[in-house]
């Protein structure tokens, strides 16, 4: 038996303990559950995304292109003027030297949304040819409402039903303290913060719905994964890294259901019905849909430009790659060094899937494309 005074002593400790905690302001969020967790940690995401759209941006009051802010503003500019089969097209009003549309269907229509928001309050700063090099401060500023409207709308969510479903994978629903952690890890990545704000991107669409993807393959809903990964896909070519890991892990899972044929089909007309809807426009002929493609795989800028830090520009400094191949050789170079790197991880998915298989499949694709790909 404890002596009385023993018995304060700990009571004493436990106190402090306990007020420890309760002044502890992570503490008390995660005790209140996961809903104002993510509402909180989505509002200091927000002020951490507005503080850097303050500071400047590369390319400001510099002609002949004006920067990043120029490329979207002038984006918005053609979809909102021309028709769509213009938009991809070189023409006296369309000039593609100056920062043409290089971005799948998916971004034009974006361009085209965020354009018509722009006109609303500002129309000198889509119109077309006299907006050139236009900057004003409230077409700045709009054009940062749109890249924080695209992230609260689209990868904010997605980001939420990533965790929630990844964590319940794992380990049940796991601790609050758990998921609230894995939410600011995403949230508050530098990485798409400085250049989704700081330069008017809009990585965080194509991004969100990648992310949605694979919580819904995660989930075991896979044609809605298909439909959200083939918009991403539409979005920005660059979701394309993760295509090897999406198609050997959908395949996998069909092969291993009671009609493998019948799955397969409602797969395969989910892609089908996606890219028609979004590429309906330049489907009424091959010369339209040709110049999207194009417009999509600018082989002539070369193997990599000079700030890609891949496997080809970082090896450059001992073989000279541009000097010594074509470019067709170059690109046969790269397709098979990123066929190579990438071929086991689907391999593996489509003979064992599993979703622990499939998330490292997802981070070994992505780095496949991204150190030998064709920049």
């Amino acid at each position: 038996m404890k002596k009385k005074g023993e018995m304060k002593k700990v009571k004493k400790v436990k106190d402090k303990v306990n007020d420890g905690q309760y002044d502890d302001p992570w503490w008390w969020l995660v005790q209140e559950g996961i809903r104002p967790s993510f509402l909180c940690i989505s509002l200091f995401a927000l002020l951490v995304r507005v503080a850097v759209g303050l500071h400047p941006y590369s390319g400001a009051r510099t002609p002949p292109k004006f920067g990043d802010y120029e490329a979207q503003r002038h984006w918005m500019e053609i979809t909102l003027n021309l028709p769509p089969k213009d938009w991809y097209r070189n023409s006296s009003v369309n000039d593609l030297s100056y920062w043409g549309l290089d971005y799948p269907p998916l971004t034009a229509y974006q361009s085209y949304v965020h354009g018509v928001f722009l006109k609303t309050f500002d129309p000198d700063s889509v119109a077309l040819f006299t907006s050139r090099g236009y900057e004003s401060y409230l077409g700045k500023l709009l054009m940062r409402w749109t890249v924080l409207s695209s992230d609260v709308l689209i990868f904010f969510p997605a980001v939420l039903y990533f965790v929630l479903v990844y964590r319940s994978m794992r380990f049940g629903m796991g601790q609050n303290s758990d998921v609230a952690w894995h939410i600011a890890m995403i949230l508050l990545n530098p990485c798409l913060i400085l250049i989704d704000h700081g330069h008017f991107q809009y990585n965080c669409i194509s991004l969100g719905l990648t992310i949605a993807a694979i919580a819904a393959a995660l989930s075991q809903k896979d044609l809605v994964a298909s439909v959200l990964y083939c918009l991403a896909l539409n979005h920005k070519q660059m979701s394309a890294y993760f295509a090897p890991a999406f198609f050997g892990y959908l395949l996998g899972k069909c092969l291993r259901k009671k009609n493998p044929l019948l799955e397969v089909t409602k797969l395969g007309l989910m892609v089908i019905g996606t890219f028609a809807v979004v590429w309906w426009p330049y489907l009424q002929s091959k010369d339209a849909a040709l110049a999207v493609l194009s417009r999509l795989a600018p082989f002539e800028r070369g193997i990599y430009e000079d700030y890609v830090a891949n496997f080809w520009c970082t090896s450059s400094v001992l073989v000279k790659w541009k000097k010594l191949y074509s470019t067709q050789s170059l690109r046969i170079f790269s397709l098979a060094a990123t066929l190579i790197t990438c071929l086991p991880s689907m391999v593996q998915q489509i003979l064992a899937p599993s979703s622990k298989g499939f998330l490292y499949a997802l981070l070994n694709t992505s780095f496949s494309f991204y150190l030998f790909s064709f920049q």
